[in-house]
C-alpha cells in the first residue's frame, strides 16, 4: 500500500516538522515540504533529514524556497513572485510519503489560494498536529471543522508538548477525531530520542501495515 499523509497544524511552530521527522523515520518514508518560508538556519527539510536519518534521496526538494519567514503569500510577494497553488502536486514516491504544509490550513499561498484549497484537491488523509498549551481546544476544533467542510479525511491528531488530559479529551469528544498520541518536548532532541518517544507514545496502527 502506498501510504501518503499530509501533516497539517493548528498554527505555525506547533511541532509539525518534529512529527514529520518521526513519521519519516518510523515508516522509512520520503518527505516533501512544498513551500519553505524562511531560509536562515536549518530548513524544515534539513531538520527532517537530521532527525529521521533519511537518505538524501528520500528528501524531495521544495517547490518554493522563500527567504522571508512569513506567510508564503507575503514571502513570495517580497521576491516579486506568486506561488501557483494549482501546480503543487505530490512527487512520485515508491514508498510512503510525508508532506508537511506551512502554517495552518487557512494559511494563504497566494492572494487567490489557501493551503486548504490544495488539500481539498489532493484528497490525501491528513494528520493534525496540535499544541497542548492554552488555546489548543479552540484552534484544534476550528481546524477540524474547516477540514471536514472540505471533505478532507482526518487520520487523527498528534499533540506536542506537556500532558493536558482535559484539553485532549475535550478535543477528542467535541471534535470527533482520533487521538493518535502525544510527543513530549524532548531535550536532547535527536534521532534516537525522537524515535523512542514516537514508538512509546504514538498509535502506529493508524499508518497502515508495516508501521
Amino acid at each position: 500500500m502506498n501510504r501518503r499523509f499530509v501533516i497539517v497544524g493548528t498554527d505555525t511552530d506547533v511541532g509539525k516538522t518534529v512529527v514529520s521527522a518521526a513519521l519519516v523515520g518510523a515508516l522509512n518514508a520520503c518527505y516533501w515540504k512544498p513551500v519553505q518560508s524562511g531560509l536562515d538556519g536549518e530548513t524544515d527539510s534539513q531538520i527532517v533529514a537530521r532527525l529521521s536519518g533519511a537518505p538524501a534521496a528520500h528528501i524531495f526538494p521544495e517547490a518554493w524556497r522563500l527567504r522571508r519567514p512569513a506567510s508564503p503569500h507575503l514571502a513570495a510577494r517580497d521576491e516579486g513572485v506568486e506561488i501557483d497553488a494549482a501546480a503543487l502536486n505530490p512527487p512520485p514516491c515508491d514508498g510512503p510519503l510525508i508532506i508537511e504544509t506551512a502554517g495552518g490550513v487557512l494559511t494563504p499561498l497566494s492572494d487567490r489560494a489557501l493551503t486548504i484549497d490544495v488539500l481539498e484537491r489532493w484528497r490525501l488523509p491528513v494528520i493534525l498536529v496540535a499544541r497542548t498549551r492554552l488555546g489548543t481546544i479552540n484552534h484544534s476544533l476550528l481546524t477540524l471543522e474547516a477540514l471536514r467542510r472540505r471533505g478532507i479525511a482526518i487520520t487523527g491528531i498528534i499533540f506536542v508538548g506537556d500532558a493536558d488530559a482535559d484539553a485532549q479529551h475535550s478535543i477528542e469528544t467535541m471534535g470527533g477525531a482520533r487521538i493518535l498520541g502525544r510527543l513530549p518536548k524532548l531535550d536532547p532532541l535527536n534521532k534516537k530520542t525522537l524515535g523512542a518517544a514516537f514508538s512509546a507514545a504514538i498509535a502506529r496502527d493508524a499508518f497502515g501495515s508495516g508501521a
